[in-house]
């Protein structure tokens, strides 16, 4: 497993999109897609302030630096706007396993087949040039729609983690996991992705 690339500066691209290292400057252009409640629904915290969205940068970036996750923001290159975040989290050097989360995007971008040009790059540098052998996702129980985008990539659902976390309102929740194994991702690359592989 290459640790040492999750120390550098990855920078990731399609014809679709294109992720960069979430410290760059244009972070600071999420507040123009930030403050909306229907993205954080299902989140585990909301972001409605402006000391929130500090926080959340400030929160983030030291994960990084703790060597928890590594967070990209996601450009549209249609639009060349920022569209929104995701991350390799709860990365475990030892098991050579991560998981891909933490994603939102800015309204105006979901549904527009960004999220799985995202996640194809996310998959294809997380198996074959970090050397990942296991990358998890999860969605909360009630985000029937991050499921079934999950799905789509041709994850396997392993089953739901009751009580897995409390949210920054005091509930409970419980998720419901995937993952992707090393032996899927050469049939799931040519079968799900195949129009990002050139």
């Amino acid at each position: 497993m290459n640790i040492e690339i999750l120390k550098s500066n990855i920078e990731l691209e399609n014809n679709r999109v294109l992720l960069i290292p979430f410290e760059n400057i244009r972070n600071l252009e999420l507040k123009e897609i930030i403050f909306n409640n229907e993205i954080w629904k299902y989140m585990g915290m909301f972001i409605r302030t402006e000391s929130d969205f500090e926080n959340y940068i400030k929160n983030t970036l030291k994960d990084k630096e703790n060597g928890v996750c590594y967070p990209f923001l996601i450009i549209d290159k249609k639009s060349g706007k920022v569209a929104g975040s995701t991350r390799y989290g709860n990365i475990n050097i030892a098991s050579q396993k991560s998981e891909i989360g933490w994603t939102w995007y800015g309204k105006d971008f979901q549904g527009t087949g960004l999220n799985k040009a995202c996640k194809y790059e996310l998959l294809n540098f997380g198996f074959e040039k970090i050397g990942f052998r296991r990358i998890q996702f999860s969605a909360d129980e009630g985000n029937i729609r991050s499921q079934r985008a999950i799905e789509k990539l041709g994850a396997i659902k392993e089953g739901v983690f009751r009580n897995n976390y409390i949210d920054s309102e005091g509930k409970s929740k419980n998720d419901v996991y995937y993952s992707i194994v090393k032996e899927d991702w050469k049939d799931l690359k040519k079968e799900r992705f195949s129009k990002f592989d050139k």
